[in-house]
């Protein structure tokens, strides 16, 4: 244990940053007391050493610091959470600190949140299917145990809704091991907030889930510690209790924001759109502790949530997370507009794992072909909708008349399916195919004949 010394050197604050000087031995990310001139206690943490300067980022904001008469004490250890088995089912603030009213923790264990970096070596690949209801999800871009699926939102879109719902749904098929959700709430409203523990408790969905809330008004270091706070927790549920575990993160871009913030307040030369230049390994120090580890039963999924400022997806916050994770689900305007719910854009969407996840033995042996010509029909219905636009109906042939109403009753029954229907996988594939129906078999190239007959019935 490293020796706790006590600094009245206290030499400027700018910002949520403290400046203190003639430090020794004093190491970056190590957790900061500071006990200001009326007795009031805060925390900080290490930002960065300079000979004998410590730069110390505030958690609760600089605001009634006295220089000369506040004591600084350097801990020796970094922001550790204390973690139980019985956080699940519980709320907490957006630093671990219960807001529910319930009683105090009783540690198993202190983690630093940062986490440990995991050999690769010793990642198992992911491959086990997790129904989360949803049919655009589990059948046409299927999330896998161990894999990170981002949401890609735009401002007034229903994505909280859309997180809400997989967390109340998400399950893992055959398998009888405990499932948990931890949810983290970045930067959200009060109202938002209200909304997502409101409906975990309406469902009864709370009590395999752990919720770390972080306000729009608390502090900006805070939203950078809320994460890492979450993932520390899910961690801890799946590799020492055998847990699997889907961390859902929303909004990731309130999380850059707050990087970006803390950033300019330490001057640092800013990169592209203002963003610090090491946002993406700063991103990647996140996402990439989701996996499996060879020989834990245990998983950490994680579905990070971002709406893309200005809906534009080559902005630096959605266009660095796509390279790191394992594809997209991306969220429409117009689908949003046209009154689809959830409004999940299928053919820009993505998952990158779900031919792992999917078929005999892990959901059903037609999932990949059906998954394919559903994309494929809808591809092209959608192309005679807007030649129709053009040309009107009279263009159409015969075919492409059936294919734009495949294309209505798609986006009609398969992907409208609001918010509350909760789907089995086998619902989802049985009315993939009543769609398909819709088309001639002359169609249905995508899928073999034996395949079309077992499902939809010979033809003489």
């Amino acid at each position: 244990m490293a020796h706790i010394k006590e600094y009245r050197t206290v030499s400027e604050v700018v910002g949520p940053l403290m400046i203190v000087d003639q430090v020794s031995g004093v190491h970056y990310n190590e957790l900061v007391n500071i006990t200001m001139q009326n007795g009031d206690k805060r925390q900080g943490q290490v930002l960065e050493v300079h000979h004998d300067k410590a730069v110390v980022q505030l958690f609760e904001g600089s605001s009634g610091i006295n220089l000369a008469k506040s004591k600084v004490r350097f801990t020796g250890h970094p922001l550790e959470l204390a973690v139980s088995e019985d956080m699940v089912g519980r709320i907490f603030d957006g630093m671990g600190k219960p807001l529910d009213g319930g009683p105090e923790l009783i540690a198993e264990k202190f983690l630093d949140i940062d986490g440990q970096a995991i050999n690769p070596i010793s990642r198992d690949y992911p491959d086990e299917f997790i129904q989360t209801g949803i049919s655009a999800i589990d059948h046409l871009n299927t999330l896998v145990r161990g894999q990170k699926l981002p949401v890609f939102s735009g401002s007034g879109l229903p994505h909280n809704e859309l997180a809400a719902q997989i967390a109340r749904q998400a399950t893992v098929l055959g398998d009888d091991g405990k499932f948990a959700v931890v949810f983290a709430a970045i930067g959200i409203t009060f109202e938002e907030a209200e909304f997502f523990m409101e409906d975990l408790r309406k469902t009864g969905a709370i009590s395999r889930s752990v919720l770390f809330i972080n306000l729009a008004n608390d502090p900006a270091i805070e939203r950078i510690a809320t994460p890492r706070i979450a993932l520390t927790t899910a961690e801890y549920l799946a590799y020492e209790k055998n847990m699997h575990v889907l961390v859902i993160m929303t909004d990731m871009t309130n999380y850059c924001e707050a990087l970006r913030e803390i950033s300019a307040a330490r001057r640092e030369v800013p990169g592209r759109r203002g963003y610090p230049g090491y946002l993406y390994t700063n991103l990647s120090t996140l996402y990439e502790r989701a996996g499996r580890l060879v020989g834990k039963a245990g998983s950490v999924t994680q579905i990070p949530i971002l709406t893309m400022p200005e809906d534009d997806i080559t902005h630096p916050i959605p266009d660095l997370t796509g390279y790191i994770t394992e594809g997209q689900i991306i969220l429409s305007h117009a689908l949003y507009n046209s009154g689809l719910e959830p409004p999940i854009d299928i053919l820009p969407s993505l998952s990158r794992l779900k031919d792992k996840g999917s078929g005999e033995g892990k959901t059903r042996a037609d999932h990949a072909a059906t998954m394919n010509q559903l994309f494929a029909a809808y591809a092209q219905g959608k192309q005679a909708k807007e030649l129709a636009i053009v040309l009107g109906e009279s263009a159409l042939s015969d075919t492409d008349k059936l294919y734009v109403a495949f294309t209505n009753q798609f986006e009609e029954r398969y992907i409208n399916q609001g918010f509350t229907q909760n789907r089995s996988i086998e619902e989802s594939l049985n009315l993939g195919w009543e769609l398909l129906s819709i088309l001639p078999r002359t169609e249905l190239k995508r899928i073999k004949a034996e395949v079309i007959d077992h499902y939809l019935g010979k033809v003489d």
